[in-house]
């Protein structure tokens, strides 16, 4: 499918986005595995986060829909009942990832699947410190998915993880539910903390300090009402777009801003976007605000080394605000780019040189001069969600129409993104 994009004098409105993409999965898999009856309102509309939710159906869990709010049965810890076909994770990398923890302790054999995209990404950061918890994994040619897993008793580790990852951390943590002891997982730079804040919901203990986070199993979880705020990387786009489309003003309402995701904000401020946080509430232990943002003169930056790890989601949409700025953008430290659901590195710099935008890349990073003007043009999304809606963003500044092949994509985070965009462009 495509979406053709003309550019826009400016954009106005007040909007939500669907519910946090990171807490929904988190939500739902805590709610399948707590006791009683768990209610999750706004639920992402996301294709992931309904992939989550097919996959703990496979695993006899109830679970039912009733427009944005979902209801969960759980069975408790060890409820999960041995799945009588392949577990189908679609395109969502945290499904495959977080659920790979909580099967690690079920006493069957499981058998996880994605589409072709997931199926071309490494598994080998959850699968090394599962096996040495105890559970036994293989997966084709050692590292991509199909990935099996045959649960059992589970030892608690204290796990360093090599690269700051979330899911990593989150995986390791879900494990430590089943091991008798302690479960401790350490991280080289902070990573968002959705895991952590969920699991204290459902009351489990967990313990964090600088950079470490620990759970003690076996636990027992309870059921839960939840409500999910906006998702801030699916605000990001509108931010950007804000920021970046002369006179827009725009408030995108509820937006999660969890200090572990706020670098999003902080960044957009020092690179000189008008970006306030009005209405501030904390609800489930997650804080939320409305986003209020504007057209700003931008200045540009660098993200690199920590705020590379905080910001890595959202780096597409930033590059699109690089090329608009006075100064231009540079990333490094991001080659963990080059295995999302396509290599945005690559992704971000051919779409850039369709529409004439000059960018220079390397095996970790990529460097765009200022003050550029997007051409009209073809770009292609190559099947990822953050491509397509980065360079919806690039379309409303373009000296003319820009068709996004392979539009559909949105839909894995954003299935309204085009009808919003199209309603607050006018």
């Amino acid at each position: 499918m495509q979406e053709v994009i003309t550019p826009a004098g400016r954009l106005t409105g007040a909007f939500s986005v669907p519910g946090d993409k990171s807490i929904s999965h988190r939500y739902a898999m805590l709610a399948s595995v707590a006791e009683g009856v768990s209610t999750i309102h706004n639920y992402s509309s996301g294709a992931d986060c309904h992939s989550t939710l097919a996959c703990i159906r496979g695993l006899g869990i109830d679970v039912s829909v009733q427009g944005r709010s979902v209801t969960v049965h759980g069975r408790g810890l060890g409820g999960y009942r041995a799945p009588s076909a392949d577990l189908d994770a679609g395109n969502s990398g945290s499904t495959i990832r977080m659920l790979s923890g909580l099967l690690a302790g079920q006493h069957f054999r499981s058998r996880l699947v994605g589409d072709e995209s997931l199926s071309q990404r490494p598994m080998q950061r959850i699968m090394g410190p599962l096996a040495q918890m105890g559970a036994k994994l293989s997966a084709r040619d050692g590292r991509f998915p199909p990935l099996e897993i045959e649960g059992g008793v589970l030892t608690p580790i204290d796990y360093a993880m090599p690269v700051a990852s979330a899911q990593v951390k989150s995986c390791v943590l879900l494990a430590g539910l089943h091991a008798a002891g302690e479960t401790t997982v350490r991280e080289p730079a902070p990573t968002r903390d959705h895991t952590e804040v969920a699991l204290r919901e459902f009351g489990v203990p967990v313990e964090c300090g600088g950079g470490w986070a620990k759970v003690k199993g076996p636990a027992r979880l309870r059921a839960q009402e939840l409500s999910v705020p906006g998702d801030l990387s699916s605000a990001a786009f509108f931010l950007v777009a804000g920021a970046a489309v002369p006179g827009s003003n725009l408030v995108i309402e509820s937006v999660g801003v969890n200090p572990t995701r706020a670098a999003l904000i902080d960044f957009l401020i020092s690179a000189g976007a008008q970006v306030r946080v009005l209405n501030s509430s904390i609800r489930n232990g997650e804080p939320s605000g409305d986003l209020a943002v504007s057209g700003s003169r931008l200045k540009g930056g660098r993200i690199e080394g920590r705020l590379a790890a905080a910001l890595i989601d959202e780096i597409p949409v930033l590059a699109v605000l690089g090329a608009a700025s006075e100064e231009g953008l540079t990333v490094r430290d991001a080659a963990e780019l080059r295995i999302k659901e396509t290599d945005r590195i690559e992704a971000v710099a051919e779409n850039l040189r369709r529409m004439g935008v000059l960018i220079e890349t390397s095996d970790d990073g990529f460097h765009i001069p200022g003050g550029q003007r997007f051409r009209s043009a073809t770009v292609i999304s190559r099947g990822d969600h953050r491509i397509a809606m980065a360079f919806a963003v690039a379309a409303l500044m373009a000296d003319g129409p820009v068709i996004i092949e392979g539009s559909e994509a949105a839909s894995v985070s954003f299935p309204e993104f085009w009808s919003t965009l199209r309603g607050i462009a006018g």
